[in-house]
């Protein structure tokens, strides 16, 4: 591996770029979200926003970079998944609410916001039509060749994933506000329509991605072209299907909460019985008033 990373310059393998990118991130939060006395800033967020920049600078400020451009279909596959999966909404959950209160507080990028928000299954389609086109061997060859197609293209589907999860995550109810059920719902669906692509790349018998086909084994010896594919339809399962496992249970989690605190309490028209909402007509209404 020494002897193949040797021909390249020292910027390509620390991803100077991708370092300053980071740092700039990390000055904008502290300054702008630690720092500031009115966020009441958690450990637990800190937490979250560091580890989300470790990880994009782990993936794409290191010599991982080249081995993923170069070498390794499954490597450029973890790459994304880490930030699509991992990355951001690690991120999203480092923003405090006040933060976000303020942030979209009578400005016009409120009402962008709740009006892309208040479509949250196009977002889903979209994000994970393009992940999977992105892996489709004829598309990918082309995107590939090119390296600023290729980093508009990623940053396109970063983006996307940022919309997808803060629809799952919701950090903020003045921009969305969807039930517990839908995103439920959203998360279940969201995990299917990447299966095929990921089914695909496990089952499949032949070479498909000619960018790597060349330096197949090059890297890893007994890792041939064939299984680096299978590999990487295995790496973006594993990592899609363990982040929506932690949203399912956080949000199913959350939701039990939810109906267990609100067990009992009347409306003028109904009542929460076990989590069931019992619609209250006026013969019932006389009969509770006279209980009181």
């Amino acid at each position: 591996m020494s002897n193949l990373l040797a021909n390249y310059a020292w910027y390509e393998l620390v991803g100077s770029v991708t370092l300053v990118v980071a740092v700039l991130f990390c000055y904008w939060y502290i300054n702008t979200i630690i720092k500031a006395p009115h966020y009441n800033v958690t450990n637990k967020q800190k937490t979250y926003f560091f580890i989300a920049v470790g990880l994009f600078c782990l993936v794409k400020g290191t010599p991982f970079d080249v081995i993923a451009d170069d070498y390794l279909i499954s490597a450029l596959v973890l790459q994304l998944s880490v930030m699509s999966f991992v990355a951001v909404p690690l991120f999203i959950l480092s923003l405090p609410v006040e933060y976000l209160s303020v942030f979209f507080w009578r400005h016009k990028r409120a009402k962008i916001a709740r009006m892309i928000f208040a479509h949250p299954w196009p977002l889903a389609v979209v994000f994970n039509g393009l992940v999977t086109l992105f892996l489709i061997p004829s598309i990918f060859d082309i995107i590939h060749a090119n390296a600023w197609l290729q980093f508009l293209y990623e940053v396109l589907l970063i983006t996307f994933a940022f919309l997808t999860w803060w629809i799952i995550i919701q950090p903020s109810r003045d921009i969305a506000d969807h039930s517990y059920f839908m995103r439920v719902a959203y998360v279940f669906f969201t995990a299917l329509f990447l299966m095929p692509i990921g089914i695909f790349l496990l089952v499949v018998q032949d070479p498909l991605y000619t960018a790597y086909m060349d330096v197949a084994g090059e890297l890893l010896p007994a890792l041939s072209a064939v299984y680096d594919q299978q590999l990487a339809g295995a790496v973006l399962k594993v990592l899609q299907l363990s982040s929506y496992s932690f949203a399912l249970f956080y949000l199913l989690k959350m939701w039990g909460l939810n109906e267990w605190e609100n067990e009992g309490e009347v409306d003028d028209d109904k009542r929460v019985v076990q989590g069931i909402v019992i619609q209250l007509n006026d013969r019932n209404k006389r009969k509770k008033g006279r209980k009181r």
